[in-house]
């Protein structure tokens, strides 16, 4: 288990700090933008289900796009990657400003601003979070994902109440241009911003055995698949609150745009009580405890929601749900990322990301069908039935405890000299592993290889397979392929220490003279594909 440290002090890291203060400017103008979107949604239409999809048309791309910007992040200038982010979405903010005070704004239009927005936020999420990592201590990781957690619901809690006034004073045309001021400080930020990039030894991956090597590392990860499930339900579910929850002030409440801003600044109060609190919960509860806990106070929030017309009431499950939304999302960001290495830890939280705003943005659409085709009360109550099943899911699929995996490189590759002149792109390539077994260790090698093989194809391994010789029983053979040389060195170099134990196991159990041998072969056509000799 990693030792965790006091949430506040990884403040003590300048670069962390002024990056995060930077993100604090931001996150208060997307809050301020995202209230002017949704009211200026109600008033250009008023079909519940285009309220709705405000929400989503933010999500949408994030869950789209984000595994391609995840490859991006794990294979560029990740800082580079987030200022062409940031810019990209100053200009588009200056643009719906522009045309919002025009009053040219019609709601399929706002939804695709709304939408291109989303894509900015698709591109620089993985690069920002996996910078993360890059900039804290794996100790004080915990800690920084909280703080982020933090940093944007202390927003939550100014952010839409100053939106809500600034809808209500100037229009939401001055909301969107406080949006578009609000980049300058993380563009500033970033530029000066010079982390040390680490020298690569081989070239980018291209993109698309890129996304295949994320996928497929997602896939042969048992744990991050479950983080990744429950990540979804989650957001399908409890994204209910936030897309319904300016119909809920209009219809149920009648109030107004500051009353939509007040409930969602108690929203982000809870959010930044569940922040401070997040390490005393993880000291305290089990991973998998503090899942359901925030999806049944999630589910208790909604369905206050949908049966009281008081705003005090609603004020405070709007603060409990805040609290459930935080301890949950950053439980789910933290276990990604202290289960996921380096290399792939970009693509890795963005196909987290895609899981949970793919969440988002299907509950954004149901919800607001539901609430259309029945009523509001119908589709939140609906909702919080389907948080209490999610929390049941944890009865077959609990998630893992946070264990301390050491995720540093293996660094025991040494690339072989080679007496044939390959170049990088030469292949296939496929490689032998002869072990001599005694008898009595077949169970126990056989248990450590099937451990291997999903290290093997997990890390990049294709066509994996145990061969016995049948003249010399003893003699077991590890084949696989990889489709280059370049991939067969990128493969050793993802092995990381804590798959050590697997390896150093089967050596152990090795029992020849000589030392497990690995036979490197090149696979070379040896009938020409011209030769019109039948075969016999």
């Amino acid at each position: 288990m990693p030792r965790s440290e006091p949430t506040l002090t990884v403040f003590r890291n300048q670069t962390f700090r002024m990056l995060w203060i930077a993100t604090l400017a931001s996150n208060f103008g997307g809050l301020v933008q995202a209230v002017g979107a949704a009211w200026m949604m109600t008033a250009l239409t008023s079909s519940q289900s285009m309220v709705a999809l405000v929400q989503a048309s933010v999500t949408l791309p994030i869950m789209v796009f984000s595994l391609a910007a995840g490859v991006f992040a794990d294979n560029y200038n990740r800082r580079k990657i987030m200022i062409v982010a940031q810019s990209f979405m100053l200009l588009v903010s200056v643009t719906l400003a522009i045309l919002a005070y025009k009053e040219l704004l019609s709601a399929p239009l706002l939804l695709a601003f709304t939408f291109l927005i989303g894509c900015g936020t698709a591109l620089h999420n993985p690069s920002w979070q996996a910078s993360v990592g890059d900039i804290v201590t794996r100790d004080e990781l915990p800690a920084a994902v909280s703080v982020n957690s933090m940093g944007f619901n202390m927003m939550r809690s100014i952010g839409p109440a100053a939106g809500g006034m600034i809808v209500a004073i100037a229009g939401a045309a001055a909301a969107f241009a406080v949006n578009a001021l609000s980049y300058v400080a993380i563009i500033a930020a970033l530029f000066n911003w010079r982390p040390a990039m680490p020298p690569r030894s081989l070239p980018p991956e291209p993109l698309g055995p890129a996304f295949a090597a994320g996928l497929r590392y997602v896939a042969m990860s048992p744990n991050l698949i479950r983080v990744i499930l429950r990540g979804f339900l989650f957001g399908l579910a409890a994204v209910a609150i936030q897309a319904l929850l300016p119909l809920v002030v209009r219809d149920h409440l009648h109030g107004g745009a500051f009353d939509y801003g007040l409930l969602l600044g108690c929203f982000g109060l809870g959010a930044v009580f569940g922040a401070l609190g997040n390490a005393q919960f993880r000291a305290r509860f089990q991973s998998e405890h503090i899942t359901r806990i925030g999806f049944l106070g999630f589910a208790a929030s909604s369905a206050v929601l949908a049966l009281s017309d008081s705003i005090v009431i609603c004020a405070i499950a709007m603060l409990f749900a805040g609290i459930c939304w935080v301890i949950s999302l950053s439980l789910f960001n933290v276990t990604m990322q202290l289960s996921t290495p380096r290399w792939v830890v970009g693509r890795v939280l963005a196909l987290y990301q895609t899981g949970v705003f793919g969440g988002m943005a299907g509950g954004s659409w149901l919800w607001g069908t539901l609430a259309e085709t029945f009523d509001l009360r119908f589709a939140l109550l609906f909702a919080a039935a389907m948080l209490v099943i999610g929390a049941g899911v944890g009865l077959l699929a609990p998630l893992p405890n946070s264990e301390y995996l050491d995720l540093a490189p293996l660094n025991r590759f040494k690339e072989p000299y080679l007496r044939l002149d390959l170049r990088q792109r030469s292949g296939p390539i496929m490689i032998l592993v002869d072990y001599d077994i005694a008898q009595e260790n077949i169970p126990d090698f056989l248990a450590l290889m099937s451990e291997r093989r999903r290290i093997r194809i997990r890390d990049g391994a294709q066509q994996w397979s145990l061969l016995r010789d049948l003249e010399n029983p003893d003699i077991w053979t590890e084949t696989y392929h990889v489709p280059t040389w370049v991939e067969y060195v990128r493969h050793n170099e993802r092995r990381t220490q804590a798959d050590r134990d697997v390896t150093d196991r089967l050596i152990a159990l090795h029992k020849g003279e000589e030392p497990v041998r690995v036979h490197r072969m090149i696979e070379r056509q040896t009938v020409s594909m011209h030769d019109d000799t039948p075969l016999r």
